[in-house]
């Protein structure tokens, strides 16, 4: 499984905002410091406001920073909130598929709980969880 570049992104931003809290992030310094592409991480930093993670500030002095604490920021929901799906096979995808075990495949619901878990186990961790140590 791997992640797309939008939640990797996403995932970057979010913990630039949070490690530094008290300085007003652009998009053009974010994406000059991560190598990232402009255009593209203004559409990241579009979806996180929406989503709720992150404020943006419009004018002179103005760019983003985290709407919550990040101790209230679970990693799981910023995946779940990111990312297009989860297909991990063909069979997950909506409409027809190709494959011929099913409807008798044993393989699709050991993979959904394998989707589940990944998730599950993202749910434990916040974005506080990722910040280096204070000092």
């Amino acid at each position: 499984m791997q992640l797309t570049r939008f939640t990797d992104y996403s995932l970057r931003v979010l913990i630039h905002l949070a490690t530094y809290p008290d300085v007003q992030a652009t998009v053009a310094a974010l994406a000059d410091e991560h190598g990232i592409s402009r255009h593209h991480l203004t559409r990241v930093v579009h979806q996180l406001g929406i989503k709720g993670y992150i404020e943006t500030l419009r004018g002179k002095g103005g760019g983003v920073r985290l709407a919550r604490r990040p101790d209230q920021i679970r990693i799981g929901d910023v995946v779940r909130d990111t990312e297009t799906g989860f297909e991990l096979a063909e069979c997950f995808q909506p409409g027809e598929t190709a494959c011929r075990l099913l409807p008798s495949c044993a393989l699709k619901p050991v993979l959904a709980e394998a989707g589940r878990a990944f998730l599950t186990s993202l749910d434990r961790y916040t974005l506080a969880d990722l910040l280096p140590p204070a000092g």
